[in-house]
């Protein structure tokens, strides 16, 4: 069964850096499409990253790139986010997601925000970014 944990977030003042990692199990996220996550409280889930894994691809939601990086080590079967000059509005919950099935660049490109392209999910970690 495939599983992705992700690890424990946390309290970090504003400017501060976290680095998010999400575990996988279960199966083998080669050129697979993985990504993450976040919602804020009274707030829909939105697309932070994503990364396809062997290709090397990556997507960053508007105003993230260059503080966020998303990584994936194929050896370790995980992904991590590098959040760096956080701000009180990157606080959430914030998910790691995945699909292993490859398609193309191009389509991953057109959707990798639309939650619907992913079909593993994990439970969830809260950072909160004080001020």
């Amino acid at each position: 069964q495939n599983q992705l944990v992700e690890s424990e977030g946390g309290l970090v003042q504003a400017g501060g850096s976290l680095r998010l990692s999400c575990g996988a199990s279960g199966y083998t996220y080669t050129n697979s499409y993985m990504g993450w996550f976040r919602q804020a409280p009274g707030k829909g889930r939105q697309a932070v990253a994503s990364i396809i894994t062997d290709d090397g691809s990556t997507y960053y939601a508007d105003g993230l790139k260059g503080r966020f990086t998303i990584t994936h080590d194929s050896a370790k079967n995980t992904m991590y986010l590098q959040m760096m000059n956080l701000l009180p509005e990157d606080s959430g919950t914030y998910y790691c997601a995945a699909r292993p099935t490859y398609i193309s660049r191009s389509w991953w490109a057109e959707g990798w925000r639309r939650e619907s392209r992913y079909n593993a999910w994990g439970q969830g970690t809260q950072v909160t970014v004080s001020s």
